[in-house]
């Protein structure tokens, strides 16, 4: 699988109908149809598009969204939904972060709080997807080794190019005068001030 085969099925996949574990289970439908190197290859290309993001201005908009606060595991599953919503979102997401304010999935959250959201199919991060090419790279091979052989593959096939987790995020934080769209939709919430 190449970059171009990758976005394809995020494509699709924000486009499926259904549930997000609906989605989610087409998604891992599609990674056995094909092979083990093609389960690696899937999670070569959502990491780099993980790693791509891993920005301080995007981490911004995240806790702008998420009402004032994204930890970092939080601000990767926002990253792994940041995926999902397809090549054109994300592209334009990276050059301007703000952008995301005219995404529907995101507008859909404004003017109320998290705590309203529903988590499994609303909240802006996407943490299982992480794991479906592992669970597919299973079900292949037959071998439940808690991902130890995936991993180690993912790790043969990334090479000098796998994303360095203690890095800090490229660019700088933005300021809510950076993200004017986004800090309409989502001012600051008198409970975090």
């Amino acid at each position: 699988m190449d970059e171009k085969a990758f976005w394809a099925l995020m494509g699709e996949l924000r486009h499926r109908p259904g549930s997000r574990d609906e989605r989610l289970e087409w998604l891992r439908g599609e990674l056995l149809r094909g092979t083990t190197e093609g389960c690696v290859a899937f999670q070569v290309e959502l990491n780099a598009a993980c790693d791509r993001a891993y920005r301080a201005d995007l981490w911004s908009a995240a806790q702008r969204i998420l009402g004032g606060w994204c930890s970092d595991d939080g601000f990767l599953y926002f990253r792994l939904w940041l995926a999902a919503l397809g090549r054109e979102v994300f592209e334009v997401a990276l050059m301007s972060p703000d952008s995301l304010a005219g995404v529907p999935e995101v507008r859909r959250l404004a003017g109320r709080t998290p705590a309203s959201w529903c988590e499994a199919e609303e909240w802006p991060e996407w943490e299982e997807l992480d794991y479906v090419a592992v669970e597919a790279y299973e079900e292949l091979t037959g071998v439940d080794d808690d991902g130890e052989a995936f991993y180690d593959a993912l790790d043969a096939a990334e090479g000098d190019d796998a994303p360095d987790p203690e890095a800090p995020p490229r660019e700088e934080p933005l300021e809510e005068d950076e993200i004017p769209r986004l800090a309409a939709l989502f001012p600051p919430r008198a409970d975090l001030a």
